[in-house]
């Protein structure tokens, strides 16, 4: 039987048209950006091509658009430009961001003596928006905003719309992490008005390796990284003419077909926590992430009534790859400190399991891995 991957919460398959299109710049466009013959200046024209055209799902100019190699770096530049150029003397954040957020902060606390805030999360974790706006309200040293618009691991979804109100209100940056939703969501800029966003081309069926930060026109960059001026001098290094292109390739085929696929995968979601409900004990959820409307549509955060450090090891085993979300699992002694903020300690011990779905999987798929847990519960 073939394995059946329910992870693409950490990460997707490639889709053959990204793969195409990265073959064939492999192929026929491999000239330096930064060269002046006609070679360097082919791929020059295709890496801005794509930086027009992923500027213009989001109502944004491509000058805003700064390729880097994923999220983590884009989170970096845009919280390090904050301190280092920006003048940011606090950054307010929540304790259920990704690590990206969470250990650069504590970085920038411990290096440049930024004072860290952190907003309180209620027992679902959603973020206190009334915490929020008193801790903006109680100091007014310039301050960044960063708390993600989905959480990776249970997939509540921020009030986005709000917290740009609150931040505007008092004059604050606001930052985001939006690995998880671009690609899922549709965003218009414009309309809502994050200061800096990121993204990861991974999380959407693209290549691993090449994400971009937007940072909002009138914000100047400081880089992190020197030598040869590339992406107008925010970020040196030669460009991944073919990741960029494949990134380019895989948000135009994600939004293309957004409607139809959210549709798909909210009833494939669906599908499977009616099959969970029926299984001979009581399953819990974590977080928002059992609403298909409150949650991200791809993400089911789930947890078993028992603690089994073999639990997703045993699971591979059986052909189901998922990821886990408590303590010492699959060889990991490190639990989930988004679990541990929500959750009272006897409940963070239990087994929890992340299954998260695309557009590949069937309900085939899903009926076959019930099937299997029904045998080893």
């Amino acid at each position: 039987m073939n394995p059946i991957y329910l992870d693409n919460a950490a990460t997707t398959p490639m889709l053959p048209e990204v793969v195409e299109v990265m073959q064939k710049s492999m192929l026929t466009n491999f000239g330096n950006p930064s060269s002046t013959h006609q070679f360097g200046r082919k791929a020059k024209s295709a890496v801005e091509t794509a930086r027009k055209n992923i500027a213009k799902h989001f109502n944004v100019s491509a000058s805003e658009i700064i390729f880097t190699a994923g999220g983590t770096e884009a989170d970096n530049l845009i919280l390090h430009n904050a301190v280092l150029n920006l003048e940011v003397k606090r950054i307010i954040t929540s304790r259920i961001e990704h690590h990206a957020v969470l250990h650069t902060v504590e970085h920038l606390h411990k290096k440049y003596g930024v004072k860290i805030e952190y907003v309180n999360i209620d027992a679902v974790g959603d973020v206190d928006v009334k915490h929020l706006e008193e801790l903006l309200a109680k100091n007014d040293s310039k301050t960044l905003v960063s708390l993600m618009m989905v959480n990776n691991e249970i997939g509540n979804i921020l009030a986005v719309e709000k917290i740009c109100e609150i931040c505007k209100k008092y004059n604050a940056l606001f930052h985001s992490d939006t690995v998880q939703a671009i690609g899922h969501y549709a965003l218009d800029l414009q309309e809502t008005p994050v200061d800096f966003i990121v993204a990861s081309a991974h999380k959407f069926h693209g290549p691993k390796g090449v994400g971009f930060a937007y940072i909002k026109k009138g914000f100047s960059v400081q880089p992190m990284l020197f030598g040869g001026n590339q992406e107008k001098g925010a970020r040196s290094s030669t460009e991944n003419v073919h990741a960029i292109l494949g990134m380019e390739k895989a948000l135009e085929l994600c939004y293309k077909n957004l409607e139809k696929d959210v549709k798909y995968i909210r009833e494939l979601k669906k599908y499977f926590i009616e099959g969970l409900q029926h299984l001979p004990l009581d399953i819990e959820f974590n977080g928002l992430s059992s609403s298909v409307e409150k949650s991200h549509y791809i993400t089911l955060s789930t947890r078993f009534p028992f603690s089994d450090s073999m639990f997703l090891f045993n699971l591979d085993l059986k052909g189901i790859s998922v990821s886990g979300g408590s303590a010492c699992q699959s060889g990991s002694h490190k639990g989930s400190h988004v679990l541990s903020a929500i959750l009272s300690e006897e409940e963070s011990k239990k087994t929890s399991v992340r299954f998260s779905f695309s557009k590949l999987n069937t309900k085939e798929e899903v009926d076959i891995v019930l099937n299997k847990l029904k045998l080893s519960l």
